[in-house]
């Protein structure tokens, strides 16, 4: 490897710079990231076959990407990898977010870009902490506005209560409930639920 001087010989000569031999094995850099987007490389340390990611500079790992691509996070600055990354249609844009936001363990949270678009469109939420998503907000239009929200109040996987945005206004006006001895969906009053 070069010093980045030339040298001289006694009888003040120049010659060729230092370099290394053809032969000789030079470890490449290892991939460039920015998780916080500030336009700053974060810093990378690969062992083995994981790679850590520091994204504040301050020598703890902020997040890991493992050899078969998948790259844990810590979303809140604890030192624990909370969520998983994930790119579901291998296009190498994160679509999916697997949070466990409340540190037991269990994810409680999903965040998606469904249609790719590179916007959110889908919030799943564990909202009691049993294990079970049971409430879901959507944008169905992709306008960037939830239009759709979906309770699972008792966890059977079907949906208690939906309440929509049919007019595209921004309220959800339209509540429907359902009946637990049907399974039929019963339509409410057309109660607008956003506060005043």
């Amino acid at each position: 490897m070069s010093d980045g001087f030339e040298d001289q010989v006694e009888d003040d000569t120049m010659v060729e710079d230092d370099a290394v031999a053809e032969d000789d094995a030079v470890a490449e850099d290892p991939a460039m990231y920015d998780l916080d987007g500030d336009g700053v490389a974060d810093d990378v340390m690969v062992v083995g076959d994981e790679t850590y990611i520091d994204v504040d500079g301050d020598g703890v790992a902020d997040a890991v990407l493992t050899e078969d691509g998948q790259l844990f996070v810590d979303t809140d600055g604890d030192g624990v990898l909370d969520s998983e990354f994930l790119d579901t249609n291998a296009d190498g844009i994160v679509d999916e977010i697997h949070t466990d936001t409340d540190g037991d363990g269990n994810v409680d949270q999903i965040v998606a870009d469904t249609n790719y678009d590179g916007f959110i469109d889908t919030v799943a939420v564990d909202s009691d902490g049993d294990g079970t998503i049971d409430s879901f907000s959507l944008d169905t239009d992709y306008d960037g506005q939830v239009d759709t929200q979906i309770v699972d109040e008792d966890g059977d996987g079907i949906a208690d209560v939906t309440l929509t945005d049919e007019d595209g206004d921004g309220n959800l006006e339209t509540v429907v409930y359902s009946d637990d001895n049907d399974n039929r969906q019963d339509t409410g009053l057309g109660t607008n639920v956003n506060p005043s």
